[in-house]
């Protein structure tokens, strides 16, 4: 990857191209660290903290930090990404825009993105209230700020943020390297290691500490904190022995995303031959090529909001107290219970299914070679290749559904292991992260082929 970087830096075009990259992804941090007025930071950012096992927290992690410290860039491309799914969604239900997706061309291309802009504007709208409410709901708010100019400038803030968000996405894929939305997710990602860094530093410091009996819970007790605050800290120590399983774990993890992003299963598609006038066309050979995943990160980012959301909603309206039965059956669903991952994987898997019959349309695919004249060799056109594609299409997707359930609960697995839970949501952000840089590495080799430099890619 350092080495395409630096052949497509010598390209005098594509380093600009680099260059508008890096200064849109600079103003996105600076964006990222001015905060909204008439919020009181550290109070939200406790708050989140505690709930960072709910669909809060995947925002959290999602924007950069930027969530848990109400920035400009509080919802980042969230409003965005859900705009997206919802309108691919919609493509398959809705017959106009399914005839926009595939029948429109550029013009019908340029329709759905409109749509896709405006319903990003009013998901942006929704989630800036929401976040309002749950800001006053906790008080969380600086004194005297409960009037309507606070609200106000608030949700404008907010929406206006996650907009401008938005339109440098779209300016990086224009004029810039790689996918824009895919660049800013990943840096905002990104961004999080010096903060794990340093957790996992507090942690090893703390776990000394009980160690030598120097911090107990009687010992922060008496130094002023609340008993809650005091089994918080004392939960997040961690051995230095886990802090080397996390990082040859995440180092495993990277190596098996590698291989199973590019991974794919090629059907061998036979062409025959064909006579236009004199000269004759077809007899080759080719291929089908079904990815692993093919339905990426998105069958994750469901599951896990789905799975979270009793928890969330509970989070809002109150946690039980301890010895109710509510409380037995918050604990029970919890996202560090044996039950939420086991529901969490079945639910991974069930949306990997549901992704792969969105994006790979058996029917079409053997209607298409049928038209093209190919056939696969050994199986007849029609229906029994149809039923071909079916077979083999349901194996590829659920080793693919099983690679990310995989994927998405061993860090919620070491976390149980080890007693610290904050790599609840690591699996989400290590494929996110390996996938984007290798997309991005993809893009710039194209752009140098197509300027057709050669001997850069040997």
């Amino acid at each position: 990857m350092i080495q395409t970087i630096r052949k497509a830096w010598a390209i005098p075009e594509l380093k600009k191209k680099i260059l508008f990259t890096a200064a849109i992804l600079l103003i996105f941090r600076i964006g990222n660290a001015i905060t909204v007025p008439y919020i009181d930071v550290m109070q939200l950012e406790a708050q989140l903290d505690s709930m960072g096992a709910t669909i809060l927290g995947l925002y959290n992690v999602m924007s950069g930090g930027a969530f848990a410290t109400a920035t400009v860039f509080a919802l980042s491309i969230q409003p965005y990404i859900n705009s997206s799914i919802i309108i691919q969604l919609l493509t398959v239900a809705i017959p106009y825009l399914e005839r926009l997706a595939k029948d429109g061309g550029e013009e019908g291309r340029k329709k759905i993105q409109s749509i896709t802009r405006y319903t990003t504007v009013a998901i942006a709208i929704l989630q800036a209230i929401g976040y309002y409410v749950m800001m006053k709901r906790y008080a969380l708010l600086e004194p005297g700020a409960d009037g309507i100019w606070p609200a106000l400038v608030i949700v404008v803030t907010l929406i206006a943020g996650s907009s401008f968000v938005m339109w440098m996405g779209e300016q990086v894929t224009e004029f810039g390297v790689g996918n824009g939305i895919s660049i800013i997710l990943f840096a905002g990602i990104l961004s999080r290691i010096p903060y794990m860094v340093s957790g996992m530093y507090q942690g090893v410091t703390r776990w000394s500490a009980i160690s030598s009996g120097t911090m107990s819970l009687e010992t922060l007790t008496e130094a002023g904190y609340t008993a809650e605050m005091a089994q918080q800290m004392l939960d997040s120590a961690i051995a230095p022995w886990a802090v080397a399983l996390l990082v040859i774990g995440i180092l495993a993890l990277i190596v098996f995303i590698v291989f199973i992003n590019d991974a794919e299963r090629r059907i061998p598609v036979q062409y025959a031959k064909r006579q236009v006038g004199r000269k004759m066309y077809g007899g080759q050979s080719s291929n089908l090529p079904m990815k692993v995943n093919m339905s990426g990160v998105l069958p994750i980012i469901f599951a896990q909001s789905i799975a979270s959301l009793p928890i969330t909603i509970w989070s809002f309206i109150g946690i039980p107290a301890e010895g109710t039965v509510s409380r037995s059956f918050y604990d029970a669903i919890d996202t560090k219970s044996v039950i939420y991952m086991v529901v969490y994987f079945i639910m991974i898997i069930g949306f990997s299914y549901f992704y792969s019959s969105i994006q790979f349309n058996p029917v079409e695919i053997a209607n298409n070679l049928k038209k093209q004249g190919g056939s696969i060799p050994g199986i007849r056109p029609g229906k029994p290749t149809v039923d071909f594609i079916k077979k083999v299409l349901n194996k590829i997707t659920m080793f693919g559904a099983i690679y990310l359930g995989i994927v998405a609960i061993c860090p919620l697995l070491v976390g149980k292991f080890i007693g610290n839970n904050s790599v609840a949501i690591g699996g989400t952000s290590v494929i996110i992260v390996v996938g984007v840089a290798l997309e991005t590495v993809k893009a710039l080799e194209n752009q140098m082929l197509m300027r057709q430099y050669k001997g850069f890619l040997e």
